[in-house]
């Protein structure tokens, strides 16, 4: 049974939560850096030997690599009805996140030209888990941004025989017309774009979700390459009152329990006949589930109803969690969310559940987890783009301000950074005529 807290249980809940920050134990990380070190000393050779010993497919760089043709055929399989629907998804995210462009500027101002010159990454490398589940959401998510930025190169990697079990993924890369696909999973994936390999040229930037040794991988490789962020196990906080559906809670809270036992479900509300109400509602949906018993490890491990004498006292718990996503109910004003900062996306309304934004409203569901919504942002077309400061200035502006830069440059004992400046005021000065 999902527990119920007060106020007086907040040093208890977050003893909880936590527990769930994503720690590596050191038998992944050995197994990562093992593997990290043979694809970026063997190449090729050793994606080939990795691949069998962790997937039991004996695999050759031909087949490795997904020509558009087989990618066709495998996305022809998929089921009609739900490639129309990832069509209109696809709609909704573009719409969405094209706004999000950034564009160069610059500004004279007498005579001095300053601005921001703002490009697309050269290459970007996207990892789309295997496994028994299918994730074509993934795809459009880290592929449709991407692309609006003018990444010229995208390179898709995936473990082997995610199109034969799931030709919808198939069905998503055809969509956005992604041409360079590779058949490997796991961190020897993460490794081959990191460093590159015969096959695999390096990318600038690895983005994707995958299980601790692909997450492990991407921290282990950041500085050789930039990654999206380090995501943990998915999380929902709900702000709700009495009036607020114990049934339209509790599905949504179930609807991030199933994902994961280790993630999180926590609903605010400020009644505790209402807080009985959600957690009844949970045991009765939770027993139809096909996930029930993942959902339930979830609520007992990570779950909680807190009831609060209001919502704002609510709000200055949220804060402290940051959490991936928050639902507010209609019952509460829109105004509320002028108390809360730290979230990843924010759901208003009692139609707007959590998984419109994961698969369809065009939002990006890559999104901080594990209380990093204090300083990270959800992915976007700006995790695509870099930026460059572009300075210009005229010979009468440097002579103008030069002593300024001199000054500064001295105070802090940098005295080639001085003379930089002032040997060209030096060379502008009059010089003695000689007899």
């Amino acid at each position: 049974m999902i527990p119920i807290y007060r106020e007086k249980d907040r040093a208890k809940l977050f003893s909880r939560l936590e527990k769930r920050k994503m720690l590596f134990s050191g038998e992944v990380l050995e197994s990562v850096r093992r593997i990290l070190s043979e694809v970026r000393a063997e190449g090729d050779r050793a994606l080939l030997r990795l691949t069998e010993a962790f997937d039991g497919i004996k695999m050759t760089p031909e087949r490795m690599c997904v020509s558009p043709q087989e990618l066709r055929a495998c996305s022809e399989r998929a089921d009609p009805a739900v490639v129309l629907e990832l069509e209109k998804a696809i709609f909704n995210i573009h719409a969405y996140h094209r706004r999000q462009l950034q564009e160069s500027w610059e500004f004279d101002e007498r005579g001095v030209i300053l601005g921001q010159r703002v490009l697309p990454l050269a290459s970007v490398g996207i990892y789309v888990p295997g496994g028994n589940a299918a994730y074509p959401s993934t795809v459009l998510m880290n592929v449709i941004p991407a692309k609006i930025a003018g990444v010229p190169r995208i390179a898709v990697v995936t473990p082997p025989g995610t199109f034969e079990r799931h030709p919808i993924v198939a069905a998503a890369l055809h969509a956005l017309k992604v041409r360079e696909i590779y058949l490997v999973g796991g961190a020897q994936a993460i490794a081959a774009l990191a460093y590159g390999t015969e096959m695999i040229p390096r990318v600038d930037k690895i983005v994707g979700p995958g299980n601790a040794y692909v997450a492990a991988a991407k921290r282990e490789v950041f500085g050789e390459v930039d990654i999206d962020m380090m995501a943990g196990p998915s999380e929902i906080v709900i702000l709700a009152t009495a009036e607020s559906n114990p049934r339209y809670i509790a599905a949504d809270m179930l609807s991030q329990s199933e994902h994961d036992e280790s993630a999180c479900a926590l609903c605010f509300t400020d009644s505790a006949a209402h807080a009985v109400l959600v957690q009844q509602e949970l045991e009765v949906q939770i027993k139809s589930l096909p996930r029930s018993q993942i959902a339930r490890k979830s609520l007992v491990n990570y779950g909680a109803i807190i009831v609060t004498e209001n919502y704002f006292q609510a709000a200055a718990w949220i804060n402290e969690i940051a959490p991936e996503h928050l639902e507010i109910f209609s019952s509460i004003p829109l105004s509320a969310l002028d108390m809360i900062r730290n979230v990843g996306a924010v759901f208003y309304g009692d139609y707007s559940p959590e998984a419109v934004g994961d698969y369809f409203a065009g939002s990006n569901h890559v999104l901080p987890t594990g209380g990093t919504a204090r300083f990270s942002s959800p992915l976007g077309v700006y995790h695509f783009q870099r930026r460059t400061s572009i300075i210009r200035y005229t010979r009468e502006e440097l002579m103008r301000t030069w002593r300024s830069i001199d000054i500064l440059a001295q105070a802090e004992g940098l005295e080639a950074h001085a003379r930089s400046v002032r040997i060209r005021q030096e060379e502008e000065q009059p010089r003695p005529e000689t007899k």
